[in-house]
């Protein structure tokens, strides 16, 4: 017997494993097609929930196991010092790019190397919102691709202030607390849109580690950079004229 053959699958054998491996790849497919999200309709409509809330709250025989606070509020009523405070901790070129921002990543990285700090994240708002909307939080290749494609979608079919809308009201400010206004009323007794440029740095900074980092906690870590957050928003003064 040829020993390069030896315990090789016979052509038949090897045909039907293919065969059933492109039947599978076949019904991923066409699952994926037919449970891919209707991402247009956000220029409209909110989002009823999204899959970070669904996977907090767990559900049971009678209903939800966890109680989530969480209060849709127009763009308009939310504080313009959260979102100067969002974007320069979250996405400083959100109304410049289309998605994605490479010069993000590298800065990041070189401010981390300098500060002696973890880097901060490098997801754009846009990605952010693909994620929390549809996806997981895991780091799988193949959540990648889809959050790249649903990122790109939201980017043709809304316009940026939408976007940000959108991430406002569903970004996570602590365990089960989602939205500006929910995190508003829960941390400072007031609406989102009298939010003030410290709660609104306060707020931003939590984003990152909502569970530890919020609005009350006694960290050095946090509070520092709090402060670092309020002196980027005294210099970012420019885009008031974006939001």
């Amino acid at each position: 017997m040829d020993d390069l053959s030896y315990g090789a699958p016979p052509p038949r054998r090897r045909k039907r494993i293919f065969l059933w491996l492109l039947g599978l790849l076949a019904v991923y497919l066409v699952w994926e097609v037919v449970t891919w999200p209707d991402v247009a309709v956000l220029a409209h409509a909110h989002p009823r929930t999204t899959a970070f809330i669904e996977k907090y709250r767990g559900w049971g025989i009678f209903g939800p196991k966890k109680k989530v606070e969480w209060t849709w509020v127009p763009y308009s009523r939310i504080s313009p010092s959260l979102k100067r405070a969002v974007l320069v901790n979250e996405d400083m070129r959100f109304f410049s790019h289309s998605g994605f921002d490479e010069e993000e990543i590298k800065a990041s990285l070189q401010d981390a190397w300098t500060r002696k700090s973890l880097p901060r994240g490098a997801s754009t708002i846009t990605q952010q919102v693909a994620k929390n909307l549809w996806l997981s939080g895991s780091y799988n290749p193949l959540r990648k691709v889809k959050e790249a494609i649903l990122t790109k979608q939201l980017e043709a079919d809304l316009p940026k202030r939408r976007i940000l809308e959108i991430y406002l009201n569903v970004a996570e400010f602590g365990e089960g607390i989602y939205g500006a206004e929910a995190a508003a009323r829960h941390y400072y007794h007031r609406s989102a849109a009298g939010l003030t440029e410290r709660q609104g740095a306060e707020l931003s900074v939590a984003l990152p580690r909502p569970r530890s980092w919020h609005p009350g906690v006694r960290s050095r870590g946090y509070q520092r950079e709090v402060r670092y957050t309020l002196r980027r928003m005294a210099v970012a003064r420019w885009l008031w004229g974006e939001i």
